[in-house]
């Protein structure tokens, strides 16, 4: 008799986690997940994202329950407001003028839980690939105990998917070593617990703020907290080092030479300045995109094949466009008994050109948190035709089809 093809996916972050959620049920298949920690750890829990409308566009044709049960554990992502720490408002923009639908606001522990959920048993916990061979008939896999590094078993599967994010050492092992693109800015994040009366505070929907080139981002998410982000300049060659993470450093980039400060802002400095040692830092960066192994055995999805500068919030949004695709591309290729050797190929054909536009827009996008920059002229050209136009063809024209 002869055997279910078996795919084995490395990760079971957003794009791992959602794609074996979309195929588990799939009678003609065996999908394994292989995730490094344990079923009660989600990782970047201590933080928040925004998850564009072309996502939930594309989630909701692939898994209308699954769209369903993440809108109900989110907030709607309706409205990007940008203006300057004073207040004064540089754009106001209702995103029901470029997309079919609102995006979403959550927490990162949430939409983990939620589609491991989804997944099920397909996820094995504090287990990961440590070693891979792709050759002619498929990967030989060694698993080991995340936790002791133990070797803890052998397989062979017709396709990998390498989904564990741009640090992944089995992504680096299997398409070499990831070049990256340092884009000029420090970024830091945190997620403000505790809100008292979340109607009251000053922040809401998805607000930026800007003193020169200094930037903060934030926005309400479930469970009574606000998920800040902020930025600020920074050379390719510089390095972020401890003094750039102190309290007076930070309030004084976004207090304004007039000292006056918009309510939202005020509460953003207080809670940044206050939370110092609670907070993720990071370089604005970006690296190569690749989909497909040459061996046509192993994909790459998600920040694994793609990462990109958070600007536009297109890393986790791509991620579910990744695996919206190749559930897609699989179910058809079982359909048609072809083989999984022709997805990796698959996928690169169908999502590379709109991924490099995305990464390329998100970082044009970049341009107010980069020295020199004017935030009142970049953000006039977030308002014009042009960059309207884009950003609709990006929350609209979900390529996965």
């Amino acid at each position: 008799m002869k055997r279910r093809p078996r795919i084995a996916i490395a990760g079971a972050g957003v794009a791992g986690a959602l794609l074996a959620g979309l195929l588990k049920d799939h009678a003609g298949l065996d999908v394994i997940v292989y995730e490094r920690v344990g079923e009660d750890d989600h990782s970047q829990s201590g933080t928040g994202l925004n998850v564009g409308p072309n996502a939930l566009k594309a989630l909701a044709a692939s898994s209308p329950y699954l769209e369903r049960s993440i809108r109900a554990d989110s907030f709607a992502w309706a409205r990007w407001t940008v203006a300057l720490v004073d207040g004064t408002n540089l754009m106001d923009l209702d995103l029901a003028r470029v997309a079919d639908n609102p995006g979403i606001r959550i927490r990162w522990s949430q939409l983990y839980r939620l589609l491991r959920a989804h997944a099920g048993p397909a996820i094995r916990y504090r287990r990961s690939i440590a070693g891979a061979v792709p050759h002619e008939s498929g990967v030989d896999l060694s698993i080991v105990d995340a936790t002791s590094g133990a070797e803890i078993g052998r397989d062979t599967v017709d396709l990998l998917v390498v989904a564990e994010g741009r640090f992944s050492p089995l992504r680096d092992s299997l398409f070499g070593p990831m070049a990256t693109n340092y884009v000029g800015a420090a970024t830091f994040r945190v997620l403000i617990d505790g809100i008292a009366d979340p109607a009251a505070c000053p922040i809401g929907d998805y607000g930026q703020w800007f003193n020169g080139p200094n930037r903060i981002l934030a926005f309400q998410v479930p469970g009574n907290a606000v998920y800040g982000s902020g930025s600020f300049p920074l050379g390719i060659d510089a390095k972020l080092t401890d003094d750039l993470k102190q309290p007076d450093f930070l309030r004084a980039l976004y207090t304004p030479a007039c000292g006056t400060l918009c309510p939202g802002v005020a509460f953003m400095v207080e809670h940044i300045v206050r939370n110092t040692g609670r907070i993720h830092w990071a370089r604005l960066q970006e690296g190569e995109l690749v989909y497909a192994h040459p061996s046509r055995r192993v994909l790459a999805l998600g920040d694994a094949a793609h990462p990109m500068v958070p600007t536009l919030g297109q890393g986790a949004t791509q991620a579910v466009e990744d695996a919206c695709a190749t559930a897609r591309l699989i179910r058809d290729a079982l359909r048609d008994a072809r083989p999984l050797a022709e997805i990796p190929d698959a996928v690169a054909a169908l999502r590379t050109a709109r991924v490099q536009t995305c990464m390329e827009f998100s970082r044009q996008a970049s341009d107010t948190m980069l020295a020199g920059s004017d935030p009142v002229v970049g953000t006039r050209w977030k308002t014009q035709p042009e960059f309207l136009a884009r950003l609709s063809n990006l929350y609209r024209d979900v390529a996965f089809q």
